[in-house]
């Protein structure tokens, strides 16, 4: 396989063309739900999974910014090449100089703060029903400039930042929602059929460094597809570390997520990152399908050093770099739950337009016409 080929599948999501599209959306596909009982089992797993997280992680809901002050560095930057940038827009009328407004591509930063803010102690944290805007995605059937997620973040002890805790987090987080699936069955029972196997009780952990090793010539979107065909559930550790190919597994921020720290791991093998993303099989597109990506989050000295491998150590002059590096927010482990990627797969639909509702292209629009998918307007 060619190494163009691993480099250009660092960053960008989406299929990228729409013969692509074309190709990969289901020829047989029949909503198991009319529209108007899609979005009751919807609320249903919203509520829940808003309930269980609260329970499982002593999380409570606080109100989130949908814009911020572009001079305040909380804005997230989701790449660390620079690829996806922000809606910007002045706004403050009748002010001498209007403030540079921007509308959040997703709160991570900003909730990190926010436990300060909150006066969180050890052991608490906060949950919130996000949405943002992210300009620069391909549109596709899982990819939307709209998004909604759960975004998350917790306060945690120096002693909590590791692999044990990450993994019983990331336990706690499935076995919500799972139950919200459970539940939705239990309102709608044709959404347990022959047609579709079940959604798995338990997911699976595995290195990023572990699937390159089981897979050297694949690029990542596809380790990631083989690796779901016999594990339909997984946890994929350490995003942004540069693996033994030369590439990371996927390019990931410097600044909030810890992706440097070494941890053993199988077989006594050094490896790095204490984060991660949760990756389903999704028998409906037949495709790898990703519900959350989560971390335990830098320390000032480990954000130092991402920042410098990356590139951007520029960063550090802005106001949330400078409250880590003076230690005046917690330490925290967090990440953000895509909504509509969870309703998509508990409810199984084959495009994100029958969750959501947002702006897609009459390209794409026709194209699932003819395979009778019909989005929300």
């Amino acid at each position: 396989m060619p190494q163009l080929d691993k480099k250009a599948d660092l960053a960008g999501p989406g299929v990228s063309t729409y013969e692509e599209v074309a190709k990969i959306l289901p020829t047989d596909y029949e909503p198991v739900l009319r529209p108007m009982e899609r979005m009751k089992a919807l609320y249903e797993i919203k509520r829940y999974i808003e309930d269980g997280m609260a329970s499982e992680l002593n999380l409570q809901m606080v109100q989130v910014p949908l814009i911020v002050d572009k001079r305040s560095g909380v804005n997230d930057y989701l790449d660390r090449d620079g690829s996806r940038t922000p809606v910007e827009f002045p706004c403050g009328l009748g002010l001498e100089r209007p403030i540079e407004a921007q509308i959040v591509q997703a709160a991570t930063k900003w909730k990190r703060m926010a436990l300060a803010q909150f006066d969180c102690s050890p052991g608490e944290g906060i949950n919130t029903d996000m949405r943002a805007v992210r300009k620069d995605y391909f549109l596709d059937h899982d990819h939307s400039s709209y998004v909604d997620q759960w975004d998350w973040e917790k306060v945690i002890t120096e002693k909590e930042r590791d692999l044990d805790y990450l993994k019983d987090t990331v336990r706690k987080i499935w076995k919500v929602l799972v139950g919200a699936g459970r539940r939705a069955q239990e309102m709608f029972p044709e959404l347990k059929s022959d047609r579709y196997p079940d959604f798995p009780d338990e997911l699976e952990f595995f290195h990023a460094e572990e699937i390159l090793e089981m897979y050297p010539d694949l690029p990542r979107k596809q380790r990631e597809t083989a690796i779901l065909q016999d594990h339909p559930a997984v946890f994929i550790i350490g995003i942004g570390w540069v693996l033994e190919d030369g590439y990371p597994h996927e390019m990931r921020a410097a600044d909030y997520d810890d992706w440097i720290t070494e941890t053993v791991e199988k077989n006594g093998k050094m490896m790095h990152g204490l984060n991660g993303d949760i990756l389903v099989w999704n028998p409906v597109t037949k495709r790898r399908h990703e519900l959350t990506s989560m971390g335990v989050r830098v320390t000032k000295e480990t954000m130092k050093k991402q920042l410098e491998i990356s590139g951007q150590l520029d960063f550090l002059d802005l106001p949330y770099h400078q409250a880590i590096l003076n230690d005046e927010i917690p330490l925290s482990i967090g990440g953000g739950i895509g909504q509509a990627r969870t309703y998509m797969y508990f409810l199984r639909t084959a495009h994100l337009g029958e969750v959501t509702v947002t702006v897609w292209p009459d390209e794409l629009k026709k194209i699932c016409a003819e395979r009778n998918i019909h989005v929300l307007e």
